[in-house]
């Protein structure tokens, strides 16, 4: 509809430059420049190479955008950027691009949490969020269970990864099974030629005496070393690595101790609806094994396609049209990049 808030994003808060353009819930525009193939060598994440790239792609990824959605930065109703978490180089670079061109075209601010976007992005392809929810944040830098009673005043956290996230995971058994960077796409890819049954990997924080403490927490750290333990011991042996079945038993633990909690989460809060967001939401093994378990309770799961999945501006732009709809107050133009962004703050107040 016409009179729904026009809201551009911006995401810079990792190695995607990202900016979105999106009029209530309909994507108009989703513009992506990566620098993955920049950090592959170094099998990680460089911050300084990454805030270089955003340097280098934000002008040109903006006026894709603008292009794509058939608008200038004077139609725009506001402008909406991640202000954290993420790397703080990076964030900067992002928040000063936000500021520079609201300032330009007079137009006000959201900085915004880059959680919570992940939640939003979901309304571009489902539409409104049904309230409440509970969200499954995957990916490199996070894992974290939410409940979204309200999405524009603040979220409730229920549980977050106590060590390394499933992404980072991912990427650090890749790396061990001689794969390249990013490790999720390349083990799922992996593991569709293994049998998840081959190896008993472990499921942490899963025993009752963790789960009295932790019941809706996760760790991947001794599960990483367990992998690092066995694929060792083989080649100790001088036995063959079967790359394919350690992919797929590793996949596999991650996912049903991912979904399981999450599924828990839902019945333990009488939730209905699970929604799942993050790089690691397009696994594919996770998606199936989420919509076995959440039919089986009566949930329904809302994940967004991959290409949402992953960093983008259109999920930042989601989230500002939502604030905006609310009559949310506008951030300060002196609003801060945050790398350490609280899950309980949505945007900047103003």
């Amino acid at each position: 509809m016409p009179d729904e808030p026009l809201v551009l994003g911006i995401e810079t808060s990792c190695d995607e430059t990202g900016v979105g353009v999106v009029r209530g819930h309909t994507l108009l525009a989703d513009a992506l420049a990566s620098s993955v193939d920049q950090h592959a060598r170094f099998g990680g994440v460089v911050p300084e190479v990454a805030s270089r790239a955003h340097l280098e792609a934000m002008v040109p990824t903006m006026q894709r955008a603008l292009d794509e959605a058939g608008v200038t930065l004077a139609d725009v109703d506001a402008i909406a950027v991640t202000a954290g978490p993420g790397l703080a180089g990076a964030l900067l670079v992002g928040v000063a691009a936000a500021k520079g061109y609201a300032l330009a075209a007079d137009k006000p601010v959201y900085g915004v949490n880059h959680l919570a976007a992940h939640v939003a992005v979901d309304t571009l392809e489902h539409g409104p969020l049904p309230e409440p929810a509970v969200a499954l944040l995957v990916s490199g830098g996070h894992s974290s269970l939410l409940r979204v009673d309200d999405l524009t005043a603040g979220v409730t956290p229920l549980g977050a990864t106590i060590d390394d996230a499933a992404g980072e995971a991912f990427d650090k058994v890749a790396r061990l099974l001689g794969m390249g960077f990013p490790g999720g796409p390349a083990i799922d890819r992996a593991a569709r030629d293994g049998d998840a049954g081959a190896i008993a990997f472990p499921r942490g924080l899963t025993a009752p005496k963790d789960l009295a403490a932790h019941r809706f927490d996760f760790s991947f750290s001794g599960l990483k070393t367990a992998v690092a333990r066995w694929v060792e011991a083989r080649e100790r042996a001088g036995e063959p690595v079967p790359v394919s079945d350690v992919a797929a038993a590793f996949q596999d633990a991650v996912c049903d101790v991912l979904t399981a909690k999450a599924i828990d989460a839902c019945r333990t809060h009488g939730v209905r609806t699970l929604v799942i967001g993050g790089g690691v939401a397009a696994n594919s093994r996770l998606r199936v094994l989420a919509e076995q378990r959440a039919a089986k309770a009566g949930i329904r799961v809302r994940v967004p396609r991959p290409g949402l999945c992953t960093d983008n501006g259109a999920m930042v732009a989601a989230l500002g049209s939502r604030l905006v709809a609310a009559g949310v107050a506008a951030s300060p133009l002196d609003l801060p990049a945050d790398s350490a962004m609280s899950l309980t703050t949505v945007a900047v107040a103003g």
